[in-house]
């Protein structure tokens, strides 16, 4: 398709509220996506650091339970 200037782009020869809302809503869809993969991501992190942690201290009190 071939426009002969940027109005007639963004118009998109008449169905420029369909366009330009499928564009929005999938670059929505996108940012939603990514940022909830992030803090999946975040929160999966810190769950393994602290069960690591856990097993950490746990470790450590039965090496003070053999000592008594």
């Amino acid at each position: 398709m071939h426009f002969d200037s940027m109005s007639d782009f963004f118009a998109m020869g008449g169905y420029a509220v369909y366009v330009w809302s499928s564009f929005g809503i999938s670059f929505i869809a996108m940012l939603w996506i990514l940022f909830s993969s992030m803090a999946t991501q975040r929160r999966l992190l810190g769950d393994i650091k602290n069960k690591m942690a856990r097993e950490e201290r746990i470790k450590e009190a039965k090496k003070l339970e053999n000592t008594l």
